[in-house]
């Protein structure tokens, strides 16, 4: 066979989807915030899970795998032209998931969800379509949060974290979370958002050329990290409060500490916030959760 032959050969575009393409599509390593929050959420409700295991597992796997997941391919079909700018190497981009099969896992992802939402009962269906909402919201036309800087990663942030959140302990408790739970589950959600800022930070270019005004885009990268920092930092300081004012000084004290040694990543992180973002993300956020599980642990016995 000839050179210009194996040449020809070597072009053809796909036309299925490659497998390893297909999961680096779905990003398994976005799963686990969505997926901690909702166990934050069963624990909060002060409820033991015996007998409802099925739900807990199954509303871990919705979050994370299923909507998390589905959320991630909507947003890389509705980015492709961002991403050909900035990772011309992701699955879309790259020919790896070719045609609109971008689009048909997405979709076919979102039907899943909602199918797998409505086995958790009214509530648990509820926040499902909230969710599925959201991540469309987020990356498809004519709303596409992701423009702004505030409303994009406010959005996410609270689909990420207060959303399922606020779902494991609906569903646990086959009813309304305490008012407490709720405020909880809400400032984290908030604080998230300053974590969304941060993944923000690998795709300025490609944002500037494609109008997407993001923080790092509008504020520049020190000023968008140090809001970022503030955003992260100040929910946490209103846990604190709230935990020692409702006689919890010891998980106060335990988010205390987490907080502590964020700010300590955070002094880091800002004197090069391109180069330390990944890292950041790596060690500052692992106290974030520890946190949002240590109060948790202090909602069981709050308000019951």
């Amino acid at each position: 066979m000839s050179v210009t032959s194996d040449l020809h050969i070597s072009i053809v575009p796909r036309r299925w989807p490659e497998p390893r393409a297909t999961l680096r599509l779905i990003k398994p390593v976005t799963w686990f915030p969505p997926m901690w929050a909702y166990l934050c959420g069963v624990v909060s409700s002060g409820i033991s899970p015996s007998g409802q295991w099925f739900f807990v597992i199954l509303g871990v796997i919705l979050a994370g795998p299923i909507v998390c997941g589905m959320s991630q391919a909507a947003n890389d079909w509705c980015d492709r032209h961002v991403d050909a700018i900035n990772e011309p190497d992701r699955p879309i981009p790259s020919g790896r998931i070719p045609g609109r099969w971008g689009l048909y896992i997405a979709l076919a992802m979102t039907v899943l969800g909602l199918l797998v939402g409505y086995q958790l009962g009214p509530w648990g269906f509820g926040a499902t379509i909230l969710a599925v909402a959201a991540a469309w919201a987020y990356s498809a036309e004519p709303i596409r949060a992701k423009k702004s800087g505030l409303w994009g990663p406010g959005l996410c942030g609270l689909a990420y974290e207060t959303l399922p959140w606020i779902t494991g302990a609906a569903v646990v408790a086959a009813g309304a979370p305490r008012p407490e739970n709720i405020a909880i589950a809400v400032l984290y959600g908030i604080g998230a958002h300053g974590i969304m800022t941060l993944n923000d930070f690998k795709a300025i270019e490609g944002d500037r050329q494609m109008g997407l005004r993001s923080l790092p885009v509008t504020l520049g990268p020190d000023r968008a990290a140090k809001v970022a920092c503030w955003v992260m930092a100040v929910p946490q300081v209103i846990v604190i409060i709230a935990l020692t004012l409702w006689d919890k000084p010891l998980h106060a004290l335990g988010v205390g500490v987490m907080l502590v040694v964020q700010l300590a990543a955070m002094r880091v992180l800002l004197r090069d916030p391109e180069g330390k973002t990944p890292w950041y993300q790596g060690m500052g956020i692992l106290f974030y959760i520890s946190g949002m599980m240590i109060a948790a642990t202090a909602l069981r016995s709050i308000g019951g």
